[in-house]
């Protein structure tokens, strides 16, 4: 199976900020505790690829996306931790290329309708749509389908329990991702319990 379809299937992605390496293998084990072995580690902290590292060596079941790659040097960082797939947040095509020339999956970000021509140019077919409700949301993304049929979206950004699902009800959206189940204060607070249990709760809201 491809990460492609492994996204498809898991459908939920938590988005992750660690501030310590330290926290990520007690994070990456509440989350499969809580039914979710996928996660993006986003390189927001210095923390990033160590964490990354970490999650590999522990628990190598998990898919692990390296979020927020905005230069070469961090696809070179997120190779090297172990990550399996890089993550924009907007459209860069260096960075495409860069990603494509080390043969690693590059999910690039995109809001408008240029930034998707600029995606299918480089010949990519799934796409983050990142700020999902601030950009529109489900109407924006059903208009660009229009044209666009067959692009898929992995949409992030104000996505939560309550809206997740008029997301993953679109044929075009193969997963969505989110971070209210991995806020920086549970996690600073160590309430791995309260993760798994609020993982567990998105998971069987999927059924």
């Amino acid at each position: 199976m491809d990460y492609i379809e492994k996204i498809k299937k898991i459908k939920i992605i938590p988005v992750i900020a660690l501030d310590d390496a330290n926290d990520a293998v007690l994070l990456a084990k509440a989350l499969i505790s809580g039914g979710l072995q996928i996660a993006e580690v986003t390189f927001r902290t210095d923390a990033a690829a160590d964490s990354i590292k970490a999650i590999k060596k522990e628990c190598p079941e998990m898919l692990l996306i390296a979020g927020t790659v905005l230069t070469t040097a961090q696809v070179d960082e997120a190779i090297n931790a172990g990550g399996d797939v890089i993550v924009a947040p907007g459209f860069n095509g260096k960075i495409v290329d860069y990603c494509k020339s080390k043969r690693v999956p590059i999910i690039p970000g995109v809001a408008t309708a240029s930034e998707i021509e600029q995606a299918i140019e480089h010949e990519i077919n799934v796409v983050k749509f990142f700020p999902a409700e601030a950009m529109g949301g489900v109407k924006t993304i059903k208009a660009l389908s229009g044209p666009y049929n067959k692009i898929k979206f992995m949409p992030t950004g104000g996505i939560n329990l309550e809206n997740m699902k008029d997301y993953l009800n679109l044929s075009q959206v193969i997963s969505v991702g989110g971070s209210w189940m991995v806020s920086k204060e549970l996690i600073k607070n160590k309430k791995f319990d309260e993760i798994t249990k609020l993982t567990l709760e998105a998971v069987k809201s999927l059924d």
